[in-house]
């Protein structure tokens, strides 16, 4: 590791930080040792783009950098540091305080090094490595997820709110009794018709999710998978999700999977978003709201491969009404 000298002009060393995406390359290497393709997948840029940024830093002292076979490591370490450089990164990375875009990056190094903790497992577990790699080989990697669906009650009715191409009602048919996929788009609701032709209990109905063509009390569960940020009023939308669901046998469940809170503005004029995600207390606002109740919020495990915001999912109730005859309208 080059090592900065003290004659060496601060211009130099300010050069060195000028660059957005540089200063969130230190931010990550201070933290771990990344190789170029983990640095890559975490900050979404070529790995040519980021080896060009990590040469820079590198030539200017500011990160180790070490060989493992064709691989190369990077690691910001203090103590390699001049006093004058560690003094200048300490003042500049408490400027950077916490943005959508470093905590994109948070989400995304969590999901690199999860990866990796998994291959080190399956490299050194020896038998246990062997029978993932044997399952793998003979039955591929998704059977896990599909397999689970099964804990869900074979007699439920569900509905796919905003069920777009039908991506959704596809996957759960084959676990449940029935189920309503509605969506305002004709050519979404054509396409998610084609989609499950073959499933033979999927009902595809046209409408809009502020007056769901749905009976009262009459799913099981609802699921509203990415469209809420689409829409003016999630309350309004949810306060409907919840008059259809069941208000006895413990409540109907209604299941959203969104995106997290971000500042990607674009994609109100790009993709047509109404909102720029949601947190957690926004969410569970607007349960509480639409009269739904025993809200969970969690946000789900970043997949490293994925240049969108983080998600989450989020679930809630109907609440238990005595007599099913009164009104499952919230005030």
């Amino acid at each position: 590791m080059k090592r900065l000298t003290a004659i060496q002009p601060i211009t130099d060393r300010l050069g060195a930080l000028a660059e957005p995406i540089r200063l969130r390359l230190l931010r990550l290497l201070e933290n771990e040792e990344l190789s170029v393709g983990e640095v890559a997948k975490v900050v979404q840029l070529p790995q040519s783009t980021v080896s060009r940024h990590l040469k820079l830093l590198a030539d200017g002292g500011w990160v180790r950098k070490r060989a493992v076979g064709t691989a190369s490591f990077y690691r910001v370490v203090h103590d390699d540091l001049p006093v004058e450089a560690r003094q200048l990164w300490v003042t500049v990375r408490s400027q950077l305080g916490q943005t959508p875009e470093l905590a994109d990056d948070d989400r995304r190094l969590a999901g690199v090094l999860a990866e990796r903790r998994d291959d080190s497992l399956s490299f050194f577990g020896r038998l246990a490595g062997e029978w993932d790699e044997l399952r793998s080989n003979l039955f591929g990697t998704a059977f896990t997820a599909d397999a689970l669906l099964s804990l869900l009650p074979a007699e439920w009715t569900v509905a796919d709110l905003g069920c777009g191409t039908g991506n959704g009602s596809e996957r759960i048919a084959p676990y449940v009794e029935r189920v309503i996929a509605v969506d305002q788009s004709e050519p979404m609701l054509a396409a998610a018709q084609k989609r499950c032709e073959g499933l033979g209990n999927v009902e595809c109905r046209p409408g809009r999710l502020e007056a769901l063509p749905i009976e009262d009390a009459s799913v099981d569960a609802a699921i509203i998978l990415l469209v809420l940020h689409h829409l003016d009023d999630p309350v309004k939308v949810l306060a409907e999700t919840r008059r259809v669901l069941r208000t006895d046998l413990g409540g109907g469940v209604a299941l959203v999977v969104d995106m997290t809170e971000h500042d990607r503005t674009e994609f109100r004029e790009t993709l047509g978003h109404r909102h720029l995600g949601f947190d957690e207390e926004s969410m569970t606002g607007f349960m509480e709201r639409a009269g739904l109740t025993r809200t969970r919020y969690r946000e789900l495990p970043c997949d490293p491969e994925g240049k969108g915001p983080g998600l989450f999912v989020a679930t809630a109730r109907a609440p238990l009404v005595a007599d099913p005859t009164e009104s499952t309208t919230p005030e």
